[in-house]
């Protein structure tokens, strides 16, 4: 995202002074950043400043060199044409950023990897950051949809309005895709802390079944006069580990029925 102007809009003296965001998609990275575009619209004149690459301007640059339309409906309508071109290419990002989300919702549910939680960490600090843009920018275009400045006629208040409803469009399903991500981390961390439990229920089943055959084992260890079970020396062995057994089986058959395990 973006770290440098948020969007805003200023009447000064002769002209209009807007920052917007458009949006690009970084294939290799899974994600999608925004980058602002500084528009300067005066009475016959639109100017433009942004770094790199503009989808929206560039589409529009190669339409008005094959209608001439474009240019002479005036800066107003030419902006509002970048701003339209801008906020459509929203929705085949949110639609990547969705698919995203449903691929990452369908491994949460099937493992419990604990490196999920960077994933999920980071497509929320993604929608968080598309919040910050898109909330403001939508503030941007209501006021230009609500006729606050001189420069924009009522048609052109009419033309902006529609972009205004792609917007909150584009703001609710943002609020909708943090909610969901908010779920999804909730999910994956009872998923985790479920599957931890479920280990420890059998570390500590394995540590309670062997702790009477190994307090057994250190009876008869010891070097002291034991009672003898019957039999010769060689059968004491096989008591014992009978003695064992028995205590296991015990224990487990407790255990079921009080449906411990």
């Amino acid at each position: 995202m973006s770290k440098l102007q948020y969007p805003k809009v200023e009447a000064y003296d002769g002209y209009l002074y807007v920052i917007l965001h458009g949006i690009e998609s970084k294939a290799a990275e899974h994600c999608f950043a925004t980058h602002d575009v500084d528009f300067f619209v005066g009475p016959n004149y639109l100017v433009t400043v942004h770094d790199g690459d503009s989808r929206s301007i560039a589409d529009l640059r190669d339409h008005a060199t094959r209608n001439a339309k474009i240019l002479a409906e005036g800066p107003v309508a030419l902006l509002h044409r970048i701003v339209d071109t801008m906020v459509d290419h929203y929705r085949p990002e949110m639609d990547k950023l969705e698919d995203r989300l449903d691929a990452l919702e369908d491994e949460i549910f099937g493992t419990a990897d604990p490196k999920l939680i960077r994933q999920i960490l980071d497509e929320k600090r993604q929608v968080a950051s598309l919040r910050r843009i898109v909330t403001p920018q939508r503030d941007v275009i209501a006021r230009l949809a609500r006729r606050d400045f001189v420069d924009v006629s009522t048609e052109m208040s009419f033309r902006f309005r529609d972009v205004y409803d792609h917007l909150v469009r584009v703001a609710d399903d943002a609020l909708m895709f943090q909610d969901r991500i908010t779920g999804m981390l909730d999910a994956h961390l009872s998923n985790v802390s479920f599957r931890l439990n479920e280990v420890m229920k059998v570390l500590t089943l394995v540590t309670v079944l062997f702790m009477p055959p190994t307090l057994i084992a250190g009876i008869w260890g010891m070097n002291v006069p034991l009672p003898h079970f019957p039999g010769g020396e060689a059968a004491q062995f096989w008591w014992v580990i009978g003695a064992m057994a028995a205590m296991i089986v015990g224990m487990v058959v407790v255990f079921r029925s009080r449906r411990w395990i």
